[in-house]
């Protein structure tokens, strides 16, 4: 997988080529002046990196701190007051 930098110029004029070179060989960035401001990725890669893995209560029950032994408590006390 190899990525290309193209400038906005470039990306604009052969933006097919960016989009079949994003598809066949990977990310393709973008830059403006120097710096990357854009990368094209295809779509099937966009929703693989984008899956959700599950949801929060499988995330804590996986969590390598479950049945630690750590222990974590509540201070006690008055709430802070918050000025708003």
């Amino acid at each position: 997988m190899s990525t290309h930098a193209w400038t906005v110029a470039e990306a604009k004029a052969k933006f097919s080529e960016v989009i079949e070179r994003a598809t066949s060989d990977g990310p393709q960035t973008i830059t403006r002046n120097g710096r990357i401001v854009v990368v094209v990725v295809a779509a099937d890669e966009w929703e693989r990196k984008t899956k959700r893995k599950g949801n929060l209560a499988e995330f804590f029950a996986s969590s390598p701190l479950r049945n630690s032994g750590v222990k974590i408590k509540r201070l006690s006390g008055n709430p802070r007051k918050v000025d708003l």
